[in-house]
């Protein structure tokens, strides 16, 4: 895959997510002003648990399909693509039955034993339904990503996202005078209506290009892999990925078991708990998922991309890729991280106006997870470029050290009562700062790169730096002036981007070769010329 496409194909996924964030915003804000801190505490405690069961049934078979597929399309064996999507459909349909019912049967169990929370079983059973449908539907994913062909990914999400808001925010309204578990449980179905929703999509558009599809495989020079041998393959890429991809899961499950527990243990009553750990799931956790969308986006770009190089032996383009892909990451990656640890309580303010005392305690909370960021953004890219270059293996031994660190440094640091549950997000930095420096050493021995500090990190973050504080200082500014913290707050977020990308460019942070291969880029070359190195 060329530069172009790779860059297309995150900026496909990169502008699908930002709409799904802002739809998950739409869905996240008046939800959370209806049910609070109580609310979102039994909401807060079935996603953990539902992305656990998520992530061992579809995280690694998605992108050892992307992999495969990808691999096989280069080398023209359209009709052995073809049959690896299917006998991974078959299998991840298979791992989502069981799934599901492990979690809907075993709802009691975990929200009553393992949490500590038994009135979160209903919202459990209610999103475990999910786990039927994002099976299959990531397979799909996996297919057309390993055709290089992001568009249903992103149809996909997009409905999945629509979906889920207008389900879940119908049903918790209507549930809430009934109780708060009840109301939880109504949005967490949303979920399960919005995967049942895009599976159907994702379905339809497989079935409108199967005509095209089955052309290309008559015309290719196909050889057809036996069942078994694609399954042992499939397996031989997924399971590390999946164990990886099972980590963070991990880690959010460590801070809905662990963090209620430690702080009851150290003097908070079972309310207080729910409350703080509602400030974590409810209030922040949302927010720091915004800066991952392209993130993510550059991640799964990255794997099909670097697969294909690595196969043809294009070592410049292979490192080339990642070079751009990690430098992009962190060019979003640090203003997000920046800009949220400046305005942590006007953000929480604008979004929660309703309950404004529950936001104000919220906003240390989100600077502290904030500063993860930078970290996570960094380790998603490297695990997609070592995936890509099959030492899958490599990131998930990272993670899970880093996933140690994180349960020692949670344990202290909640148990501590001022810094409370404060310690989950210091736990999670430690976890992502121990794996980028792992991953950075194991991408430098595997494929030889190295990585332009300058322009890699120290550009992106000298330019939040001063991006952050010229914020601060413009929304005090426009408070006194206003008086109103939503338009003082809205306005200070579009100074930040315009000031930041005007220092990214006077810093001469982005190559007029990474605008040319972005869509429309010959124009964006032709405004920006002389600020590009």
């Amino acid at each position: 895959m060329s530069n172009n496409k790779f860059l297309k194909g995150a900026a496909v996924l990169g502008i699908a997510g930002v709409i799904v964030k802002i739809i998950g915003a739409v869905f996240r804000i008046p939800l959370t002003n209806w049910i609070g801190q109580d609310g979102m505490s039994y909401y807060g405690c079935a996603y953990p648990i539902y992305s656990l069961f998520l992530t061992v049934s579809t995280a690694g078979i998605p992108v050892a399909i992307s992999k495969m597929v990808s691999e096989r399309i280069t080398v023209r064996n359209y009709g052995g693509a073809h049959k690896v999507f299917k006998v991974s459909l078959g299998l991840l349909a298979g791992l989502g039955a069981v799934s599901f019912l492990i979690c809907y049967l075993g709802a009691d169990f975990i929200a009553g034993t393992v949490q500590n929370n038994p009135e979160a079983a209903s919202s459990i059973r209610a999103i475990s339904l999910a786990l039927l449908f994002v099976p299959i539907l990531s397979a799909f994913r996996g297919y057309f990503q390993g055709r290089q062909n992001m568009n249903p990914t992103a149809v996909s999400e997009l409905t999945e996202q629509t979906v889920r808001a207008a389900v879940g925010l119908t049903l918790a309204y209507s549930f809430l005078t009934v109780g708060l578990p009840q109301a939880a449980a109504g949005a967490t179905f949303g979920a399960s209506a919005g995967s049942f929703a895009a599976m159907v999509v994702i379905a339809l558009i497989y079935v409108l290009n199967r005509k095209t599809i089955h052309l290309k495989i008559r015309r290719g020079d196909n050889e057809y892999e036996e069942t078994r041998e694609i399954i042992r393959k499939v397996l031989m890429i997924a399971i590390p990925i999946t164990l990886g991809a099972s980590i963070m899961p991990i880690m959010n499950a460590i801070d809905s078991t662990v963090v209620m527990g430690r702080l009851e243990a150290t003097g908070w009553t079972h309310e207080q708990a729910k409350s703080l750990f509602g400030q974590l799931s409810g209030y922040c956790a949302s927010l720091i998922g915004l800066p991952q969308i392209f993130t993510q986006a550059v991640a799964v770009s990255l794997v099909p991309a670097i697969s294909a190089a690595f196969l043809r032996g294009e070592k410049h383009e292979l490192q080339d890729n990642l070079k751009m892909g990690l430098r992009l990451t962190m060019i979003v990656g640090f203003p997000c991280a920046v800009g949220m640890f400046a305005l942590a309580q006007p953000i929480l303010l604008l979004l929660f106006s309703s309950r404004p005392a529950e936001a104000i305690a919220s906003a240390p909370t989100l600077m502290v997870m904030s500063v993860s960021v930078i970290f996570l953004a960094s380790v998603q890219t490297l695990t997609g470029a070592l995936q890509g270059v099959g030492k899958q293996s490599v990131p998930v031994w990272n993670l899970a050290i880093g996933a140690v660190f994180k349960f020692a440094v949670t344990w202290v640091c909640v148990g501590i009562p001022a810094i409370n549950v404060k310690g989950a997000p210091i736990g999670t930095i430690t976890a992502y700062v121990i794996a980028m420096l792992l991953d950075l050493r194991a991408v430098k021995k595997y494929t030889g790169t190295t990585f332009d500090m300058r322009t890699t990190y120290l550009i992106p973050g000298t330019a939040a730096c001063l991006m952050g504080l010229g914020t601060v200082a413009c929304y005090k500014l426009l408070y006194m002036v206003t008086d109103s913290n939503g338009i003082s707050t809205l306005l200070s977020i579009a100074v930040a981007v315009v000031v930041y990308f005007a220092l990214i460019l006077l810093m001469k942070g982005i190559s007029r070769e990474e605008i040319e291969h972005l869509p429309k880029g010959d124009k964006l070359v032709r405004l920006l010329g002389r600020f590009l190195r």
